[in-house]
């Protein structure tokens, strides 16, 4: 006997890929989720739902569009609302009795969402696990939890899915997402892939990394002992997880998740993306990383400049492939600022200055 928890998602939302969807749920029973639209009176499968729940399992992914009957559709995971009034969402989770879902609890910094009790060479790890979140989650939905990390102590709330600090009452953003089941199994034939266009014939992912010169370096064997069609195995194998490595006498950890390669030794982050490869190489030109300029006082978009800053376009572009509509702080010798997303603009935190800010495709 299997128990059924319904994550339900009403209208509201954005746009940007793939599915139609049918009205059968046989094959429930192979698979611990499923997720569905209603149309009309009536719950409708959505096809090759994996798709949809390898990003809602990304703790960076704020949701997904899709294409329906009814024409492109996004679903917004933190608020579980579509762009379509006439269309609702939900997600279905089938776990036998006693079984748990295996769930990851997240925090967002000044660039990335990460694990709670997860540490890196910088940080200390917090005295909490996303399993005892988990657990007092389900003792009260609608309640708080208190942890420390350090010496410093924090307050969870449920409802506001916010994390405050009880010192300095700074709020961060906060997620709760499952992991990653693969049921090969479950899974439609119907050759698509919503985070390019289309799944490539000859099945292989290309995974790359922004080089120094602004420019996508595909990974190589030889050089770091993985490839594309390594990494992609150790992708389909856990989404979350993270993969280490060492070129000459740096040690390197890519990490799945957040979609970043980090320099253990210096600290050095670089982004990296997931490709289909359908055979059709890219020039340099397209490879290149968007440029983010701000509008200066004497008229002139000027780029941004470790020289200049605490961060450069590369720091700026990773921290906006995790939150488009988030926000992000650096400082220059004098200033801290505030760079904002969503609202496209630059503010110093000291003389409420405020510029515009753009986002140039090369």
């Amino acid at each position: 006997m299997c128990r059924v928890e319904l994550h339900r998602v009403f209208p509201h939302g954005m746009a940007s890929i793939f599915s139609s969807y049918r009205g059968s749920t046989s094959d429930t029973n192979k698979k611990q989720f499923e997720w569905q639209l209603l149309v009309g009176q009536q719950w409708l499968q959505i096809d090759n739902d994996h798709v949809i729940e390898t990003h809602y399992c990304h703790p960076g992914a704020k949701g997904i569009t899709i294409n329906t009957t009814q024409g492109k559709v996004f679903i917004d995971f933190d608020k579980f609302q579509t762009t379509n009034a006439a269309l609702q969402v939900q997600r279905l989770s089938f776990l036998s009795q006693g079984e748990a879902e295996d769930v990851g609890w997240y925090f967002r910094d000044d660039q990335l969402w990460r694990e709670y009790g997860s540490q890196s060479s910088s940080r200390i790890a917090s005295s909490i696990s996303s399993r005892d979140i988990e657990h007092q989650f389900t003792l009260n939905r609608q309640g708080t939890f208190s942890f420390t990390v350090g010496s410093t102590s924090y307050t969870l709330d449920f409802t506001t899915m916010k994390q405050t600090n009880c010192t300095t009452g700074m709020h961060r953003n906060v997620r709760r997402r499952p992991k990653f089941t693969f049921n090969i199994g479950s899974i439609s034939s119907t050759p698509v892939f919503p985070t390019a266009s289309s799944k490539p014939t000859n099945g292989r992912y290309k995974w790359e990394f922004m080089g120094g010169e602004g420019e996508w370096v595909e990974y190589q064997a030889h050089i770091c002992a993985f490839d594309s069609a390594a990494i992609e195995a150790q992708y389909q194998l856990n989404p979350q997880g993270q993969i280490q490595f060492r070129i000459n006498r740096y040690s390197y950890k890519l990490d799945l998740s957040s979609m970043c390669q980090v320099n253990n030794d210096i600290g050095t982050r670089r982004a990296v993306r997931r490709t289909a490869d359908n055979g059709s190489r890219q020039n340099s030109s397209s490879g290149k990383l968007p440029q983010w300029q701000f509008l200066d006082m004497d008229g002139r978009w000027k780029d941004y400049s470790k020289r200049k800053s605490s961060i450069s376009s590369q720091d700026i572009e990773l921290a906006y492939h995790q939150n488009p509509t988030g926000i992000m702080t650096f400082t220059t010798n004098q200033f801290s600022y505030e760079l904002n997303f969503s609202a496209m603009t630059q503010r110093n935190l000291s003389t409420n200055t405020t510029r515009s800010v753009q986002r140039l495709n090369q």
